[in-house]
């Protein structure tokens, strides 16, 4: 019988095991050494950038410049009284539409209508003086001609006639002016408007030379907005006009620029550039029925240009600016990009219009343009399919 020996069973058991963890390391270093030596590969090269494109696309636009203006009154006038007297009565409301010839004030016209009374009176005098005048005048030629009154009472009876004369002519002047005097104190408004608040109360005695006037009227249909624009624009402005025969439209938007308050035409461009800003000052004239526009009130402005016909479009979003110039990324045939340098005529809701650097139909980022690099490849997410089944 056969005895073993426990020390040799365990240094068995143990050379055993050693050899099997030195075959299992070998294997896992077989097969951890190809994944190493493929990571560079992989690392060579990177997966795609994931972008949003679009076409570029050719449509009709509308060329504009864009400026900030402020609605002004089409006129202002501060209605003051032309002769001293004092305020009988108010013939408006504050805050009221009125219209041009609608009586705003009355003064005392008493003193004044008892001077055209006078002045009326003198010349009634005169009148009947000379119609005397005239009579003895015609009596004198008559005895003239029998030899029975001389030469020299003609003469001065023909004096006296001119003398009388003169002074009905004197009186009818002093009669025009008094009426005239007495015409002021009905205070009429001279143009169609807005009453402001009333500066007097009926009851004061008001001045020629009074400085505040008795209210302000602001003309606010038609209605103007004075807007300013970048010295460069004066000459896109003067080929526009030249090319067109209307004047130019000019469109008013709210501070947010998204809703139209109105629209009009430019009727000024002023004739001299602002040295100190580097500006030019317009003004566009508007339609106000609806009193959308309000002076003093600060309004985003587009002078339009013109039509321009088969613009190339893409949305704002694509154009990005570098230091030197705009650019955009276009998308070539095997899905790589480049930065294309391109020109831009204007950008107007979410829409650039593009004069240079691009094409009709190419491919452009729209979004995502931050992860790309020059050559780098480009995929798009899988948009879902249009409609739904039921």
């Amino acid at each position: 019988m056969t005895t073993t020996n426990p020390f040799l069973q365990r240094r068995t058991r143990w050379i055993a095991g050693a050899a099997f963890l030195v075959v299992c390391g070998g294997v896992a270093w077989s097969l951890h050494r190809p994944a190493r030596a493929a990571a560079p590969e992989a690392a060579a090269k990177p997966p795609p950038v994931q972008v949003t494109t679009t076409r570029v696309k050719q449509q009709d636009v509308q060329v504009y410049r864009a400026g900030i203006g402020t609605v002004n009154s089409m006129a202002t006038v501060t209605v003051k009284a032309r002769i001293d007297g004092q305020l009988d009565k108010v013939g408006f409301t504050e805050g009221q539409d009125v219209k041009a010839g609608q009586l705003l004030a009355q003064l005392d016209p008493r003193t004044l209508q008892a001077q055209l009374a006078q002045s009326q009176a003198a010349r009634a005098k005169d009148q009947a003086q000379l119609a005397n005048a005239q009579a003895d005048l015609q009596r004198y030629t008559t005895l003239i001609a029998q030899d029975a009154a001389t030469q020299q009472q003609l003469d001065t009876q023909k004096a006296l006639v001119a003398q009388l004369a003169a002074a009905v002519q004197t009186d009818s002047a002093a009669v025009q002016y008094a009426q005239v005097q007495l015409s002021f104190t009905r205070i009429v408004s001279p143009i169609d408007g807005r009453a402001g608040a009333r500066l007097v109360d009926p009851g004061n005695i008001v001045h020629a030379a009074d400085t505040g006037g008795l209210v302000v009227i602001n003309q606010i249909d038609p209605i103007a907005v004075q807007f300013t624009l970048p010295e460069d624009a004066v000459q896109d402005i003067h080929r526009a006009q030249q090319q067109g025969t209307q004047p130019l439209g000019v469109v008013a938007y709210d501070r947010s620029g998204t809703e139209v308050l109105g629209t009009g035409k430019l009727i000024l461009l002023n004739n001299q550039i602002d040295t100190t800003t580097g500006t030019v000052q317009l003004k566009g004239s508007f339609a106000n029925p609806t009193r959308a526009l309000w002076p003093g009130q600060f309004v985003n402005v587009r002078l339009q240009l013109g039509l321009r016909h088969n613009a190339l479009t893409v949305p704002a979003a694509a154009v990005q600016r570098g230091q030197d110039a705009t650019y955009v990324w276009t998308v070539s045939d095997d899905g790589t990009v480049a930065s294309t340098p391109v020109h831009v005529v204007q950008i107007a809701d979410g829409t650039a219009v593009i004069d240079k650097g691009l094409t009709g139909g190419q491919r452009v980022v729209v979004d995502g343009q931050y992860k790309l690099r020059p050559g780098a490849h480009i995929a798009e997410p899988a948009r879902p399919a249009s409609g739904s089944a039921n």
